[in-house]
């Protein structure tokens, strides 16, 4: 489903053995648009692509950048892609979008997901990505630990959060919380408050971990491999 009518990824589904998550430079609101529509067409005729899940196009309210969200069915269905499908895919999408920056792949799984029971039938209206550097796998299941048993802001949630999902990529570096939120005054509401405040020292006292900070993204589209015959 392309456009603003896009549903948010089900980020609990337990068929997505991996999780690839890919943030692309682009520089404006009007490229952020057209590498995500670009994105998605080419998608569209690979939706039977052996292990494909779902792909969904998030752009920074800040307009300078976007974050595709994939889910697979495994690693090796998705390197299988890397190698086959992947470089025509990116020439075309480069044709249409010329000079976007791409920092890498990171690949995640999903360790722990936190939705308040209130909160289950809540439709987001945005993503706020908060990212991680950490030292090893050890460390990033300790922040995770820390941050859902004693960190105010899920002992005590804020009335905006929707969920909060732990993502730990498999090379031990990275924590990578994709948190669901009702609005963006609503995470600014947040972050000012008092909540807020109590939980940054927790994260701060954790040896091995720096914060990258977050950015907030907004669902531009989204693109699902067709329902399993039943």
């Amino acid at each position: 489903m392309i456009g603003s009518a896009a549903r948010f990824p089900d980020v609990t589904r337990r068929d997505a053995g991996t999780i690839l998550v890919s943030p692309w430079i682009v520089g404006t609101p009007e490229r952020q648009h057209a590498a995500i529509e670009a994105t998605l067409a080419e998608w569209s005729h690979r939706t039977d692509t052996a292990g494909f899940l779902s792909l969904s196009g998030f752009a920074s309210a800040d307009g300078s950048s976007v974050l595709n969200y994939a889910q697979w069915t495994s690693d090796a269905a998705h390197l299988a892609f890397m190698q086959s499908a992947r470089p025509a895919l990116v020439r075309e999408i480069d044709t249409v979008v010329p000079g976007i920056e791409r920092p890498g792949v990171v690949r995640y799984r999903l360790h722990r997901s936190v939705v308040p029971d209130t909160c289950r039938r809540r439709v987001p209206g945005i993503m706020v990505a908060v990212t991680f550097d950490v030292e090893g796998p050890d460390v990033q299941r300790a922040l995770i630990d820390v941050l859902v048993t004693r960190g105010p802001a899920l002992t005590d949630p804020h009335p905006g959060l929707i969920a909060a999902h732990f993502h730990v990529s498999v090379d031990g570096n990275r924590v990578l919380n994709y948190s669901e939120w009702t609005s963006a005054a609503a995470h600014a509401d947040f972050l000012a408050s008092s909540t807020s405040a109590r939980t940054r020292p927790l994260i701060e006292a954790m040896r091995g971990v720096t914060s990258f900070g977050f950015v907030r993204y907004h669902l531009h589209g989204s693109i699902a491999a067709p329902a399993a015959p039943a």
